[in-house]
Formats: C-alpha cells, structure tokens, sequence
C-alpha cells in the first residue's frame, strides 16, 4: 500500500461508524455491476451488530498494521 493509500485509509478509519460503512459499500459497489447491489439486509444487519459491538466495548479492534503483520506471517512472509 502506498503512503496516500495509507493515509486515505488512516482518515477513512477514523470516521464515524455510519459514515464508514457507507463507504465500504460505495467501494465495493465500484466493482460490482450495477443492476446487484453491494450488500443485501443481512449484511447491514451483521455490520449494524458488530459496529454496535465495538461501540459498547463488547469487542476490542486490532489495529490495521497488526491485522496485515498477522497476515503476512500466517502467509509466510
């Protein structure tokens, strides 16, 4: 990932919960057709639920740069 990569995705992250799911649809919908929409209501439903998990501190978030380290040991490199 490159730094603007990086840095575009440091400002989306620290977002309002709402504001980055509808960003994760419109970029996912970027590669979809457009008669199909992104997500059906029992995607928004988990998204909703987990979001809510991580409001209420029921879950704890792992950071970006541990999520792509965890990654790239589990792929060898």
């Amino acid at each position: 990932m490159n730094s603007m990569t990086e840095q575009l995705l440091d400002a989306a992250l620290a977002l309002p919960d709402g504001d980055r799911v509808e960003l994760v649809e419109a970029l996912i919908a970027s590669f979809q057709p457009e008669d199909r929409p992104p997500f059906d209501e029992s995607w928004r439903e988990i998204i909703q639920r987990r979001s809510a998990e991580l409001r209420s501190g029921q879950v704890t978030p792992v950071p970006w740069t541990e999520v792509k380290n965890r990654a790239r040991e589990k792929a060898g490199g």
